[in-house]
């Protein structure tokens, strides 16, 4: 299969996720979860529970085989639906799939482990009995191993976008540093100014004041006009 070119280095950020990877699924344990753990407690008040019928009352049982596998159902929901890291997401993801587990095959271990006895069915009908046994225990557990196992798959590919989200996160912010062209051109120095020179081409009509010699005004008396005369009129001769 073709490498597709992203142009963002896959290295580096391995364990970052979007959070919303396991947000749904996260969201579905923790309430699957929190069900598992209260409905024996709660179920009393509909006539909807397993012997003994009453609200409330805690047995090893129910506290082995029920509330044990929600809550730790509930933790791994919520690991799903709050973290970013891939590492804590998957562990969440295993411990939902082994409180479904427990859900499903916990009462069978539960006279070899002596947990207790989790009662029988208070339903007057067949279809009560099967939904008792699908909503506590083995369709409990088999739909948060579902779960479970669907979240531990998506989190085990590592997508584009996230690689594309860890490069944003472990990117430094960028440091502004000048081309060659530019460091060239740092390094030149202006010229100092220097007096202008008449020869000088590039510097030709330009004539700084203090270079030019002011010359005195001459004040022309009566004497200077005799003296013109005299100097024309010798001349001529």
């Amino acid at each position: 299969m073709n490498k597709v070119d992203s142009g963002v280095p896959a290295s580096g950020g391995r364990m970052r996720i979007a959070r919303s990877r396991g947000a749904a699924t996260g969201l579905l344990l923790l309430l699957l979860g929190a069900w598992g753990a209260l409905i024996p407690f709660i179920g009393p008040y509909i006539n909807f529970a397993y012997s003994p019928n009453q609200a409330w009352f805690w047995t090893n049982a129910r506290g082995w085989l029920e509330v044990l596998p929600g809550a730790v159902t509930a933790l791994g929901g919520l690991l799903l639906l709050t973290t970013g890291n891939r590492a804590a997401a998957m562990l969440g993801g295993w411990l939902a799939v082994f409180g479904g587990a427990w859900f499903v095959v916990g009462r069978t271990f539960g006279g070899l482990l002596t947990l207790g006895d989790t009662g029988t069915p208070i339903a007057a009908r067949e279809v009560t009995r099967v939904v008792l046994e699908l909503t506590y225990f083995s369709g409990l557990g088999a739909l948060i191993v579902f779960l479970g196992a669907l979240a531990l798959g998506r989190l085990s590919v590592r997508s584009l976008r996230d690689v594309q989200r860890a490069h944003v996160a472990t990117a430094e912010p960028a440091v502004a540093t000048p081309t060659a062209a530019e460091a060239r051109t740092e390094m030149i120095e202006t010229p100092a100014p220097r007096h202008a020179e008449p020869d000088d081409p590039q510097y030709e009509g330009l004539v700084e004041p203090q270079d030019v010699e002011r010359e005195e005004p001459r004040h022309r008396g009566f004497g200077g006009l005799f003296r013109r005369h005299r100097e024309t009129t010798g001349t001529r001769r």
